[in-house]
């Protein structure tokens, strides 16, 4: 690689070279880590076994993914492909870094233009929410209000345009076939790591099923709309059910930005777990009950939950049998509109 050594190197030289190479490392470190975090890949080292084992966290690719849904983006298949298409380039700008490629002329523009994107983004969340929870940017594994984000932004930007001004070499021969693999490769790992689930619509039940509501009726509180009549997406939940927890989490996402979908969460479980489920759900905002008859529940729900039932009149039309993966607006508004 040639790297522009002046003939005569002076001390400044070796000091900006040093400092250069800190902090190139350094953003590269960040932007691998970010695109990490929300990827969802786990490393682990197997038991017995002189090598590493590779898993995968749906929580942490699902909670990025769902911040698109959030921005009002309808479609579950486009929301996946934007979020790994953006882990795909945090990635990139990391090799391109560490692979000196295009330092001036495109990468350090394209990290000053991502991080100026982010950081819009951040404001707006912080005028429609406030600073509070956690914003994403290094997924599940750190933790960071949208203010503290901002000035992890800030910090990159400013190292950014620290070795944009002390630190470049010259262009190297195979510069734009290296570029290209790259490129490939950061771009194809997301969805390698996290394969497209492309089956967002709901299962049809292929004989005409009824479901008996009215025991939602015969205590009090009972629900303050009638869901025997009419067309409504019912989620029958556990408070402590992990699964249930994520599910809610996007149907708050959907009824925020769609409010004319009909949703409904019937909730059971010990009434100690309320408090926590909407705290990391957020979904008190969504019409819900709490029903505390457990027998006529299950009747209700079935053996297992989240049963999410796709209802017309007393009619299940639909089931989303993969829970969360299952409640594209996309396919509920058509539905609605049937």
């Amino acid at each position: 690689m040639d790297t522009a050594l002046p003939t005569n190197k002076t001390s400044s030289f070796y000091i900006k070279r040093v400092i250069g190479i800190i902090l190139l490392v350094a953003l590269a470190a960040v932007f691998f880590y970010s695109a990490y975090s929300k990827s969802g890949i786990k490393f682990q080292v197997a038991k017995g076994f002189p090598w590493v084992a590779v898993g995968a966290d749906d929580n942490a690719f699902d909670s990025f993914q769902w911040t698109f849904l959030d921005m009002g983006i309808s479609s579950f298949i486009v929301t996946g492909v934007i979020a790994r298409l953006m882990i795909g380039f945090e990635l990139l700008l990391g090799l391109l870094l560490l692979f000196h490629i295009y330092l001036r002329s495109f990468t350090y523009k394209a990290i000053i233009a991502v991080l100026s994107v982010f950081i819009i983004y951040l404001l707006i969340i912080i005028v429609k929410q406030g600073n509070s929870g956690n914003c994403g940017c290094f997924g599940n594994n750190v933790a960071m209000t949208p203010l503290n984000a901002i000035w992890k932004n800030l910090a990159m930007m400013a190292a950014t345009l620290v070795l944009w001004k002390i630190y470049d070499v010259k262009p190297y021969k195979n510069q734009e076939y290296i570029s290209l693999v790259l490129g490939a490769v950061a771009f194809c790992m997301p969805f390698v790591a996290n394969p497209m689930f492309v089956g967002t619509d709901p299962d049809k039940p292929k004989t005409a099923t009824t479901i008996d509501l009215n025991p939602l009726y015969k205590y009090e509180p009972a629900p303050t709309v009638d869901l025997r009549k009419g067309k409504h997406i019912v989620a029958f939940m556990s408070l402590t059910c992990p699964h249930c927890k994520k599910a809610a989490y996007l149907m708050q996402i959907i009824h925020h930005e769609h409010p004319d979908i009909p949703l409904y969460i019937v909730l059971d479980g010990p009434d100690t777990f309320q408090k926590k489920f909407f705290e990391e759900t957020h979904a008190d905002s969504v019409p819900h009950l709490y029903y505390r008859h457990e027998d006529d529940f299950i009747k209700m729900a079935g053996p297992s939950v989240p049963s999410i039932l796709w209802i017309n009149n007393g009619v299940v039309e639909y089931k989303s049998t993969w829970a969360y993966y299952q409640l594209d607006p996309r396919f509920m508004e058509q539905w609605l509109k049937k």
